[in-house]
């Protein structure tokens, strides 16, 4: 497998092991081990009804069935983290490894949710989507008999703690727990594995969520065609398609914006790389910044779409009236589960009892709110706020 890949890859021979060791597979590398235990775990499965924007529950709405979940869109990061991994001599299956965990720690109701918990936990360490995964894989999967977590490798857990780049300053206490057990070396960059799922995860969304926010009827194409990159797929498709059907002409129009983001990212790449000449994945962590990345016009592009879609999407008045909803809901279940353990499962709340202290009982009461999917979280709402 090595001899396939770059010298600047992760090679499986060098990889720095497992905290606790096992017993090397007869036919999967180390990272395609890893990838199968994320695909097989408990939070990847939940991950099917998380959502991204549209809270579940809004299916008739917004026509809900066809917008994206958590679980799709880290399969399409997962996709696009191969494609690029692969067209730059990296090791394929480890920059699958992080695309695919990359989401595991976003609790319920997408980025609301986060906001929601995070000014929950503010006394307690506060809440970091990255940092929770980190938790979710090395100690709330409880399937092993020799470990808790899932025991990924070092590279799998550097991953997902710095495939947005190194981690400064000071460190949620979920992210400090494990660094502690095991010293991912936050100050430096990630492997170019990591980072480029961290570019998959931004081509993955800036695209989809276009077509989300159309099939919301949040925007029209026509007010897409002012957008750079996107503007130019429009009128590309049609002088090539003339009277295209407008679902297909949406579909080439978005396809064409995905494509030019993937290339852009492989075309700098290579030009860095064959500058730089690294020859080792160490030496990519030792440099200054990420060697994976967009060009600066294009970053300058895609900040425009992002602008756009914040206003017109993300903060658009049907979602915002969600927003409040959900962040309700939060604010009532997590200190009613603070204050009365009981009123979580068994296994929860012995937990919660035996916390210790406040500080404790409340990153329980988180472990347990984050895991929850939307439709779980608002169930348990309705259960125990009937009422509201």
């Amino acid at each position: 497998m090595s001899s396939a890949i770059a010298p600047y890859a992760c090679h499986p021979e060098d990889s720095r092991g497992r905290l606790h060791p096992e017993r090397m597979s007869t036919f999967r590398s180390p990272w395609q081990r890893d990838r199968d235990r994320i695909i097989h775990s408990s939070a990847f499965r939940r991950l099917k009804h998380k959502t991204q924007v549209f809270v579940e529950h809004d299916g008739e709405a917004y026509r809900g069935d066809y917008f994206r979940t958590r679980l799709t869109h880290t399969v399409e990061v997962a996709q696009v983290a191969r494609t690029i991994a692969g067209a730059l001599g990296l090791n394929t299956d480890l920059a699958e490894t992080v695309a695919l965990a990359h989401d595991l720690g976003h609790p319920p109701f997408g980025h609301t949710g986060e906001d929601a918990l995070a000014a929950l936990m503010q006394p307690y360490g506060g809440f970091d989507h990255n940092a929770q995964a980190l938790r979710i894989v090395t100690r709330l999967e409880r399937h092993y008999a020799d470990f808790d977590g899932l025991n990924l490798t070092w590279e799998a857990l550097e991953g997902i703690a710095k495939h947005n780049g190194p981690v400064t300053g000071p460190l949620p206490y979920a992210l400090a727990e494990v660094n502690a057990d095991w010293d991912l070396e936050l100050h430096t960059n990630a492997s170019a594995e990591a980072q480029v799922a961290a570019v998959a995860d931004d081509v993955a969304y800036n695209h989809h969520d276009l077509h989300d926010g159309l099939r919301a009827d949040l925007f029209t194409e026509d007010e897409l065609a002012e957008l750079p990159v996107v503007g130019p797929a429009f009128a590309e498709v049609d002088h090539l398609y003339p009277d295209l059907d407008p679902t297909r002409r949406r579909y080439e129009a978005l396809r064409r914006v995905f494509g030019v983001m993937v290339e852009d990212v492989i075309a700098v790449a290579q030009n860095r790389l064959a500058g730089l000449q690294p020859q080792s994945a160490q030496e990519i962590r030792d440099m200054d910044g990420p060697i994976i990345r967009f060009s600066k016009p294009l970053y300058q592009n895609i900040k425009a779409i992002k602008s756009f879609l914040f206003t017109r999407m993300y903060r658009a008045p049907a979602v915002v009236v969600e927003r409040t909803k959900v962040t309700a809901m939060l604010n009532d279940l997590f200190p009613l589960f603070l204050h009365d353990p009981g009123r979580m499962p068994d296994h929860w709340s012995d937990l919660a009892r035996k916390a210790g202290d406040e500080t404790a009982c409340a990153r329980i009461v988180l472990d347990y709110v984050a895991g929850m999917t939307d439709r779980f979280a608002i169930a348990e709402h309705q259960r125990l706020f009937p009422r509201r």
